[in-house]
């Protein structure tokens, strides 16, 4: 028995050898195929100098370039990884394959001493072949673009049989990265500090919290502010539904819902953009494409829900009140509400993404650097959607949503003082709004549809707040009929329950499949007439739509669909919807971007990539609650308490968090700094 176990541990050491030795093999085969076209090649006639009086940096540069050809000629392992590195012409153009990253981190990982006060560090660029196909290209990073560009060219010269191209080669600086750390400015100084102080004030009162106070009952102030504890308790609270006749259950669902919609689309748009193999194979004309073309639907199902909490709450605390409102303290505790989170998170994507992230693809981090350098003013002003430059460019909804919220204490002043006859008015106002869209589109042939799509129709149409305003309102005078029958039980027989179920249901897949047999291939393109009919009425009718899910729901009319929107699981999503929405974007591009090779578009990619950025952007926004939504929200209990609260903080008292979650999470109306921040 032994001897049989050596006879195989004897033929296991050969077979090993044997492979060994074929691998030495085919590496010195490789080696020789890499450096056979530079065993000729000299600086005698290269011209990658185009000046005729070179400057230092280009002297360098061809230093290291004839250090790099030596040690190919030598046969060298740093140079035959710098070379190794490169990427060749793409294949599978056809099919939409425009990128060949090469090897990323071996092109970085280079570094050869070549003097004694000096080292030969690689470059890692892109280079342009006939304006669309990017090929990684690795050369020293003492060379610019215009050094590479001759150096690929001549290289093309000398070895036809590269697969190099002579002509067409574009490379720019700005596709180069190096393993050299960028020094902070003082914006990225500044973020880092900040952070780290509020990192430093949340860790600090959770500890006192944990291990100094031993009654929750009675916590200071400033530990209610910054205590991750507290604030986690207050987060992840769950309440059972219908515990509060003031709390809408269903509207979580229908938030956290519309939230992961959102993600999805823009999901699927960001795995466009990254490098595919099959870009090409996408397809517009199917029922799974219509769900992320026609994703927009999405923000108007916040917009209706954030007009029907603007008039929801306050004409309740008006009815109190006897009809004052407080309209500077209501701006106030909006700006509260939305301004920490907008203003940390546009310093944030400009600056913390090169730092906790990098890749082929990643260049100078975040897209949008460059116009949040410029105008992130306009983001902060609220009025970024009348703009071109668009720092953070999901940030338009919330201006949209902050213009619609300056002007909700006429219209809920007008309601309290005139009723129906302003609630009439403002259904003028909707039909006036909805013609005028219709109007728009019919003049200037805009079209929200794939086949004519057009950057002024989103401009136009999309944008603009008046043309969003539709659904806001719709959720406003729908807020005001619930204020108005608060508490009433409609009995409606089963033949109204279905008919209301399935119109529902007719405008929801009308909304999202209506132009799907526009989108075949080979089929006509909706004309401008039917366009203009499609997104007019279609904006209404999927806000009435939800209008019915609501009232359903609330009036037990729901079944199956209140059973899951208003599962009570909902509600912690449903309070980190607004940092989901702020950092998704952010999120994704990381992950885009930080790819190393090629990848496959499919439907299964696209929700794999999904879950994975949900499950972060959860996280991120989980670790932004604790250190600015929650600290900022309840900076008012650090403030001496005044002798006498006004009328409108008292009557207020008795309302649920849970409630005045779901107008914060909206962003539509009052923070919960209103109501006591002590757990319950």
């Amino acid at each position: 028995m032994v001897n049989i176990v050596g006879v195989f541990f004897l033929c296991g050491l050969a077979l090993i050898s044997a492979v060994q030795s074929q691998e030495e093999d085919v590496l010195k085969s490789f080696v020789a195929e890499l450096t056979k076209d530079f065993q000729d090649f000299t600086f005698n006639n290269f011209e990658a100098i185009d000046s005729e009086l070179p400057t230092e940096e280009d002297q360098l540069c061809l230093q290291d370039l004839a250090a790099l050809t030596a040690g190919l000629q030598r046969g060298q392992m740093w140079a035959l990884k710098m070379m190794d590195s490169w990427g060749s012409n793409p294949s599978g153009l056809l099919t939409g394959n425009v990128y060949d990253l090469g090897n990323f981190d071996e092109c970085l990982n280079v570094r050869r001493e070549v003097s004694q006060n000096r080292t030969l560090q690689g470059k890692y660029c892109f280079r342009s072949v006939y304006l669309f196909a990017r090929s990684a290209t690795c050369i020293p990073a003492s060379c610019s673009a215009v050094h590479m560009k001759n150096y690929v060219g001549q290289l093309a010269k000398l070895s036809p049989k590269s697969g190099l191209p002579t002509n067409g080669i574009t490379i720019s600086d700005s596709s180069c990265q190096t393993s050299e750390s960028i020094p902070w400015d003082g914006l990225t100084i500044f973020m880092v500090t900040t952070l780290s102080v509020l990192g430093s004030l949340v860790a600090l009162f959770t500890l006192w919290d944990y291990f100094l106070v031993s009654n929750q009952d009675q916590l200071s102030a400033v530990v209610k502010v910054f205590s991750a504890r507290v604030n986690s308790r207050a987060l992840f609270r769950v309440v059972e539904i219908k515990s509060n006749p003031n709390v809408i259950d269903c509207l979580n669902g229908i938030r956290c819902m519309s939230v992961m919609w959102v993600l999805y689309c823009h999901q699927f748009m960001m795995d466009i953009t990254a490098a595919n193999i099959n870009m090409f194979s996408v397809k517009t004309d199917t029922a799974y494409a219509s769900l992320i073309v026609n994703g927009f639907y999405s923000v108007d199902s916040f917009f209706m829900l954030g007009g029907l909490l603007v008039a929801l709450i306050p004409l309740r605390l008006m009815d109190k009140t006897k009809g004052k409102l407080n309209i500077p303290m209501l701006y106030l505790h909006r700006l509260i509400r939305i301004v920490p989170l907008l203003g940390m998170a546009i310093p944030i994507y400009m600056t913390l993404m090169p730092l906790i992230s990098g890749g082929p693809l990643f260049g100078n981090g975040y897209d949008g650097r460059a116009l949040c350098e410029d105008s992130w003013y306009w983001t902060l002003l609220f009025v970024n959607n009348y703009t071109n430059q668009k720092c953070l460019a999901h940030s338009w909804y919330l201006s949209v949503d902050m213009q619609l919220f300056l002007i909700s204490p006429l219209l809920l002043i007008a309601l309290y003082k005139w009723g129906k006859k302003a609630a009439a008015g403002i259904f003028v106002l909707i039909l006036l709004l909805s013609a005028c869209l219709f109007a728009t589109m019919m003049v200037n042939d805009y079209s929200m549809t794939l086949k004519n799509f057009s950057t002024d129709s989103m401009k136009h149409i999309y944008f603009a707040t008046h043309t969003h305003a539709t659904p806001w309102l719709i959720g406003f005078l729908f807020g005001y009929f619930l204020h108005l029958n608060k508490g009433k039980k409609f009995q409606l027989n089963w033949i109204a329950v279905w008919a209301g179920w399935i119109l529902c249901l007719a405008m929801i897949f009308t909304s999202i499949y209506a132009p799907y047999p526009a989108a075949q291939k080979g089929a006509p393109a909706l004309t401008t007439l039917e366009n203009s009919f499609y997104y007019t009425l279609t904006r209404l009718g999927w806000s009435m739509a939800l209008c019915w899910v609501v009232f359903a729901c609330m009036q037990g009319y729901g079944g199956l669909a209140n059973s899951f929107l208003s599962y009570p699981l909902w509600q912690p999503l449903s309070r980190l919807s607004y940092a989901v929405y702020m950092w998704h974007i952010f999120v994704q591009e990381v992950n885009s971007k930080s790819i190393r090779t090629n990848s496959y578009l499919s439907a299964y990619r696209t929700m794999l990539n999904f879950w994975s950025t949900f499950g972060f952007t959860l996280l991120f926004s989980y670790l932004t609650y604790l250190l600015i939504e929650a600290p900022f929200s309840r900076l008012d209990l650090l403030m001496p308490p005044r002798r006498k609260n006004p009328p409108v903080v008292k009557q207020k008292s008795h309302i649920d968090d849970n409630e005045i979650s779901c107008v914060e999470k909206a962003n539509v109306t009052l923070s919960t700094t209103d109501v006591d921040q002590g757990p319950k």
